[in-house]
């Protein structure tokens, strides 16, 4: 069995072949890469994937920019393999990452979701620990040194509480993942929207501790743009509404009361109020004030 790997490509074409070559250099061969092109202006990632011409590796270009969440769509849907990852095209693969996931399929069955380690990058690829990383891996990702399976209430209180997962580095059994949808106008939290989707669906997730991924966080990304102006936390907000509804009608009520209190997303706007006063306008602060005070 071979991993299924796909790139949703729209950016930089100098990360783009990073990611590429990251997958050119595993340690396992028993890999496939898919890279879907949403419409991206130029040629460069094409010619470059011509140049290498791996039969591992396809390209194809949609005619019009659908944007991510449809782009996320189309990859799982072009999954032919047992396990797949989506992973983001200015991440980096680290060369022992084929061989981490395919033992975690193949050592843990009941896996739907597979979290392995993670390395955080900057935009020059030098290791870095900015705070909201610190918290994730810190705070309020669970502990602990071994593999180890969460699944039910536990799991999603903690992931309402604060998404300590890397979407681009997680692997889906494709059995799984089909089953389900992304939900429209997340935009940059459809990612937690399918997650708890799953795990309201009875979804297990391994949390793996060897590092194999390298997550690049850095201000250009789709996410840090929306930050000052406030418009992802307004996006957060209504999902947070309805995580609340999902797990009270499931019963959760712990889960729906952490979904109510989104701790670690509104902490998160009090700490860039003072870089919004400084660089934004009256209405971003104002946003990211109303986030803070859970209003």
């Amino acid at each position: 069995m071979a991993l299924d790997i796909f790139i949703p490509y729209w950016g930089d074409p100098d990360f783009m072949r990073q990611a590429v070559d990251s997958v050119l250099g595993q340690d396992s061969d028993d890999w496939l890469l898919t890279v879907v092109d949403d419409a991206y202006p130029g040629d460069e990632v094409r010619r470059y994937l011509e140049e290498i011409n791996d039969p591992r590796i396809r390209y194809i270009r949609k005619e019009t920019n659908q944007g991510i969440t449809e782009n996320f769509r189309t990859c799982v849907s072009l999954a032919t393999q047992d396990a797949l990852v989506v992973m983001g095209c200015d991440d980096v693969l680290l060369p022992n990452f084929v061989d981490v996931a395919l033992r975690a399929y193949r050592d843990f069955p009941n896996a739907w979701i597979i979290q392995p380690g993670v390395e955080v990058i900057n935009e020059t690829g030098e290791s870095t620990r900015p705070i909201v990383d610190l918290v994730k891996q810190h705070v309020v990702k669970p502990h602990g040194s071994k593999s180890r399976m969460l699944s039910g209430e536990k799991l999603a209180v903690s992931l309402l509480h604060g998404d300590w997962l890397y979407w681009p580095s997680l692997v889906f059994r494709r059995d799984k993942i089909h089953d389900f949808d992304f939900r429209d106008g997340l935009h940059v939290i459809q990612d937690l929207g399918l997650i708890i989707d799953m795990v309201l669906a009875g979804a297990e997730l391994l949390i793996e501790p060897e590092v194999c991924f390298a997550y690049r966080r850095h201000t250009g990304s789709a996410s840090a743009s929306k930050l000052l102006d406030g418009s992802r936390f307004a996006g957060e907000r209504g999902y947070f509404e309805l995580a609340a509804e999902l797990c009270m009608i499931k019963g959760w009520r712990k889960a729906s009361r952490a979904a109510n209190l989104r701790l670690t997303s509104r902490a998160h706007a009090f700490l860039l109020l003072p870089a919004a006063a400084q660089h934004g306008s009256p209405a971003a602060v104002r946003s990211l004030l109303r986030h803070t005070l859970g209003k």
